[in-house]
């Protein structure tokens, strides 16, 4: 029988049938399914799927929040050999169209009544979906193609009084070379493209990537990125293979609640949930000049033990003393807002802040970041709890070979490759040269071994005077300090190099209070000379860490975050830079003095 992640997942349930396999909301309160019932769900789903005609090779859309349905779904149609299409939650209309047209799904499942009708809107052939299946009935779906997601496993009940196996020998037929996801690239620009994916990729990603962490089936994680992103989506398949414990949070919203609710042992993230509890921490330091002293003393205590740690050295025991002290002064208090029981966490998706990840290390937290492409089936590197360097994405994963082209473009050689843009000949062309892929990101590989991301290739930024500037550099400077939230760097074809920011409004709004500050609401706040000087001074701060020529020169201050509501984010949260020089065209005009900003 060949390999693939619900052969494993088979094996899995059968191994640890009587410990947890999930735990979930229902009516605020947290409830569990061991691995028997889990599977049993997952069957039922298969079976219903199955009776409603889904066979091999039929796209199946999943449009919904990550929760315990959207992994029993993906695991269910995977079973069956269908491919799964996963749309963000927070797509646009052009987009939610453009994906169902694109492949030709015949089957939608969807969050509620509400997303079932907004994904039918956007139909250009009506009769080509089947049928849409409801995860929440909070309206009854009786509408003509429309099913709930209780009726169908009602349906899959039936069919399994008559065949009990019928889930397993779906999967048996199941080969490895089989398409097993269509994802659609969130992208910050243009459509959306299809990264097909196999069975082969799916196995080789988290065979290699998640015993190289160390993930165990007594590791439980909290579960919180969209599944439409790649690195949400390996959580399931991960999950299904090693035999951790996952829990699904509500949101990000309740994501602080949830953590100490869980006490996961294990978190994957993208940067920008440790930028705000890095900034939460700053802000919370500063309350009185006692607290204030007793932090600093802790941190720069735990920089001492992190250089130890870093080098896999002994601690000196005067020191260690000293540890312990900070550990009960601040550092257990940010473990206990993670759930006190993080053995690590990995952050994908952008780039982390080397200083972020540095501090959290001398809090005893560790973060983990990785690289990877939704073409590269997400990691492709990573740090690991036993070999990692900050200011890198670690060495690569298990069979993945990389090369530096000459433009300092990454190439990739690896299993965990997609198979190809979906109906792109063209453009998947474009992107292998010889069976190598091009990430389009600027790279360069340190003597032991770790790979260092300096920026996006289409991303860099050429002055007028010829000087490139990668703005990842930049944006992350600026981001480690507590009063900004979010940057934006802009000085293609110009003189110099400017920025528009947005700033930490809960650290603002209480520097505010406590330096008796007056305002109506946001926009009068950002333009107050003494905040003002805030930024002022973090822009001085970051310049002084720069050459000249890559300097911020100028600057200006928003009174909002850039929103994927907006369309100034992408659903992973990244900066959609051209979406953002188009919004605020004019004041960065304004920046260089009203000369036209190059809109290329």
């Amino acid at each position: 029988m060949p390999e693939t992640v619900c052969v494993k997942f088979l094996e899995t349930s059968k191994k640890h049938a009587n410990r947890t396999a999930v735990m979930f909301k229902r009516a605020d309160r947290w409830a569990e399914l061991d691995w028997t019932g889990y599977r049993a769900m997952v069957e039922a789903t298969a079976a219903g799927l199955q009776t409603l005609g889904v066979r091999k090779g039929d796209r199946i859309a999943i449009y919904s929040n990550s929760r315990l349905e959207w992994a029993v779904s993906d695991l269910a149609a995977l079973g069956l050999g269908a491919i799964v299409v996963p749309i963000y939650q927070s797509s646009t209309i052009d987009d939610i169209s453009h994906i169902l047209s694109d492949s030709e799904c015949r089957f939608i499942i969807c969050e509620s009544f509400s997303y079932a009708k907004k994904a039918q809107s956007t139909l250009k052939h009506p009769q080509s979906v089947e049928k849409i299946i409801v995860f929440d009935e909070g309206k009854n779906p009786t509408e003509s193609g429309l099913m709930s997601f209780t009726e169908l496993q009602k349906l899959g009940e039936a069919a399994l009084k008559k065949s009990p196996t019928l889930y397993e020998l779906a999967v048996r037929e199941v080969s490895a070379d089989d398409s097993a996801s269509i994802i659609y690239t969130s992208g910050t620009t243009g459509l959306p493209k299809g990264v097909l994916l196999t069975h082969t990729q799916a196995m080789s990603e988290v065979s290699d990537a998640f015993p190289l962490l160390g993930v165990t089936s007594r590791d439980r994680s909290l579960s919180f990125l969209p599944y439409a992103h790649v690195l949400g989506r390996i959580e399931i398949w991960g999950h299904a293979y090693i035999g951790y414990t996952m829990a699904f949070s509500d949101s990000i919203d309740r994501l602080k609640n949830d953590l100490m609710d869980v006490q996961p042992t294990l978190i994957v993230a993208v940067p920008r949930v440790f930028e705000k509890i890095y900034n939460g921490i700053l802000a919370q330091a500063e309350i009185s000049p006692i607290r204030s002293k007793a932090f600093k003393w802790a941190l720069s205590t735990g920089r001492e033990i992190s250089q130890y740690k870093i080098n896999k050295q002994p601690v000196p025991v005067d020191l260690a003393v000293r540890y312990q002290v900070a550990k009960k002064l601040v550092f257990d208090s940010i473990n206990n807002r993670l759930g006190g029981h993080l053995r690590f966490a990995v952050c994908g998706g952008a780039p982390l802040s080397r200083a972020i990840a540095e501090f959290f290390h001398a809090a005893g937290v560790l973060i983990l970041e990785g690289y990877g492409l939704t073409e590269t089936t997400a990691a492709i590197c990573v740090n690991t709890p036993f070999d990692y360097r900050f200011g890198t994405v670690g060495k690569p994963v298990g069979e993945v070979r990389i090369k530096i082209a000459e433009d300092g473009e990454i190439l990739i050689h690896s299993k965990k490759v997609m198979k190809e843009y979906y109906k792109d000949p063209e453009g998947t062309a474009r992107v292998f040269t010889d069976g190598w892929l091009h990430t389009g990101d600027i790279g360069e590989i340190s003597p032991e071994g770790y790979l260092r991301i300096t920026d996006r290739k289409k991303d860099l930024i050429k002055t007028a005077g010829g000087k490139y500037v990668a703005p990842q550099k930049l944006e992350g400077l600026l981001k480690a300090n507590r009063f900004i939230s979010q940057v934006h760097i802009h000085g293609d074809q110009k003189k110099y190099v400017v920025a528009i920011l947005t700033l930490n409004m809960d650290a603002v709004e209480k520097y505010a209070s406590e330096h008796d500050i007056s305002y109506k609401d946001a926009s009068s706040l950002v333009e107050n000379p003494k905040i003002k000087e805030l930024v002022r001074m973090a822009v001085a701060d970051c310049n002084s860490q720069l050459a000249s020529w890559e300097s911020i020169k100028n600057f200006a201050v928003l009174p909002r975050e850039f929103s994927i509501e907006s369309g100034e984010l992408t659903p992973s949260l990244k900066v959609k830079r051209k979406v953002v020089d188009q919004n605020y065209r004019s004041m960065i005009d304004a920046l260089y003095g009203n000369e036209p900003s190059n809109q290329s």
